[in-house]
């Protein structure tokens, strides 16, 4: 009487194969999202641009150094001419 009414999966063979479904193309969407955003240069969310115009020179650095105060003016010195 059961077997007839559930059919031979025992009525949880929708049920799984419904969830796999949802799971295969949730996987197959993230791919396709993650493909495109990675050709468009925004890897992590930011421009790659962005990370180039944050870098600092060296010569920046060392006048931050300077303007701190952690280095006398002659090593600012001695140091400026070693950059350039």
């Amino acid at each position: 009487m059961w077997g007839n009414y559930y059919g031979h999966m025992g009525g949880l063979g929708f049920g799984f194969g419904f969830v796999f479904m949802i799971i295969f193309w949730a996987l197959i969407f993230f791919a396709v999202f993650a493909l495109i955003r990675g050709f468009s240069g925004h890897a992590c969310g930011h421009d790659l641009g962005e990370h180039k115009q944050k870098e600092k020179s060296a010569l920046d650095i060392l006048k931050q150094r300077y303007a701190k105060g952690e280095i006398t003016k002659e090593d600012f010195e001695k140091m400026k001419k070693d950059l350039e």
